[in-house]
């Protein structure tokens, strides 16, 4: 992963078929949001993408140590997946560009059939920095990201949707491959995109479950996911921006992703939530350590099916068209049994009234959500209530619900207001996000 491209928030919607339950009114709670079945995905087997992660490993190793873009082990790594993918039955293409005086390498691979009109992009970048291997970072996205490949291989997928897979050079030293393959694409390509996946990072050694928080549906489909299974979320912050999806967002396709940390610390409450301990998230990012022992193989294993579900998922159906997103990314901090605080998106360019399926996304983070109320405040100080001390001792609230505000005017500043009524608490926040279908 690289840190030096700048946050760029905001996010664009694509909704897809949700059983959303409602509620009308100030008082009572509201449902939340339900995703509608999909074709179960395959298990991602950990043996097969650790694997990879030791061809990485070799091909590294037999090339002066890493797999950096312009030396010969970037160059092995392309080899080494296509190879895969050939065999596969994709249909794969070597892109070449330039940059820093060295030729560099996209590899993308596309699957038979599907429509033409809609298709939905995985990747990750498989380049690594010049002082290491890059197991992590970011062999762990670049071989999940190939298993499920092989995966959609193997079961002989027939999705609705056309299905690409690609693996980017440069991504170390400014998202080059993946701009570039962005930039070559024409603008009646580019409207083809229903998502791109980005995938940087997803086992770390002392790991978070971070989610990109952009495009609603995509990033609904990995929550969902994980709440299945029982393992806690939270928005990714540290590298939004600064991977290979930016690349794609920055040209107005729906984007999302996942993350396990990288050189950040992980909080005492973090710690809480997912075990570890209080140091890095990855204590080799970016150097010579950063090699097959610097895997968690719960988050790797996790994080590949994770991977696999939002292929089969996302690919079924179709989308419609998107709707208008308001968001406030800002933290507030909520003061512990203390007055309620507010956090505000203005809201313009909408006709009339707000829909009844107004969506409010929440992600509150708490260290206990027993202890909050939460409401939405319309713009002339109707009250719809999210959450009301009812939520049970889980931390934390990342949450969509459906609001019924059809007799509210949807312009003017809509509140999230929260605020915790006990004691021994600490929380924010962290954003705040209406949906207008």
């Amino acid at each position: 992963m690289n840190l030096s491209v700048p946050r760029r928030a905001a996010a664009l919607a694509a909704v897809t078929a949700m059983a959303l339950a409602g509620f009308t009114g100030a008082t009572a709670n509201a449902a939340p949001a339900a995703p509608a079945a999909a074709a179960a995905a395959p298990d991602i087997p950990l043996a097969n993408v650790k694997q990879h992660l030791t061809d990485f490993q070799a091909i590294a190793t037999a090339n002066g140590g890493n797999r950096a873009h312009g030396r010969p082990g970037y160059k092995a790594s392309i080899d080494f997946v296509k190879a895969k993918l050939d065999a596969a039955g994709f249909t794969t293409t070597v892109q070449q560009f330039t940059s820093s005086g060295a030729t560099g390498y996209n590899l993308i691979a596309d699957w038979p059939g599907g429509d033409p009109n809609q298709v939905l992009m995985a990747g990750a970048h498989l380049d690594s920095v010049s002082s290491g291997a890059g197991i992590n970072d970011n062999g762990s996205g670049s071989a999940a990201v190939l298993e499920t490949a092989l995966a959609v291989s193997r079961a002989n997928l027939q999705p609705t949707k056309h299905l690409r897979f690609g693996w980017w050079g440069a991504e170390e030293l400014g998202l080059i491959g993946s701009k570039y393959y962005v930039n070559q694409l024409p603008s009646t390509e580019r409207s083809k995109f229903s998502g791109y996946l980005n995938f940087d990072m997803i086992g770390s050694p002392n790991p978070g479950y971070f989610v990109y928080d952009d495009d609603p549906t995509i990033e609904q489909t990995f929550k969902s996911y994980f709440a299945g299974i029982g393992v806690p979320t939270e928005i990714e912050t540290e590298g939004d921006g600064r991977s290979d999806h930016a690349s794609f967002k920055n040209v107005g396709i729906p984007v999302g992703g996942l993350f396990t940390g990288a050189s950040r610390v992980k909080s005492s409450a973090q710690v809480q939530k997912w075990g570890g301990t209080a140091t890095a998230f990855d204590r080799c990012y970016h150097s010579s350590c950063d090699n097959t022992s610097n895997i968690n193989d719960t988050a790797l294993d996790r994080n590949s099916d994770a991977v696999a579900h939002a292929i089969w998922t996302l690919s079924a159906g179709t989308t419609t068209p998107p709707g208008k997103v308001f968001e406030n990314a800002a933290d507030v901090s909520i003061p512990d049994n203390g007055a309620a605080v507010t956090s505000t998106v203005n809201v313009t360019g909408i006709t009339g009234n707000a829909p009844s399926t107004l969506k409010v996304d929440v992600n509150i983070v708490h260290t206990y959500r027993g202890d909050l109320v939460v409401d939405l405040v319309a713009p002339d100080g109707s009250v719809y209530n999210l959450h009301n001390r009812s939520g049970g001792s889980a931390d934390n609230i990342v949450q969509t619900y459906t609001v019924n505000a059809s007799s509210e005017v949807a312009n003017g500043a809509w509140k999230l207001r929260a605020q915790d009524r006990a004691s021994a608490d600490t929380g924010y926040i962290n954003s705040f996000k209406l949906t207008f279908p």
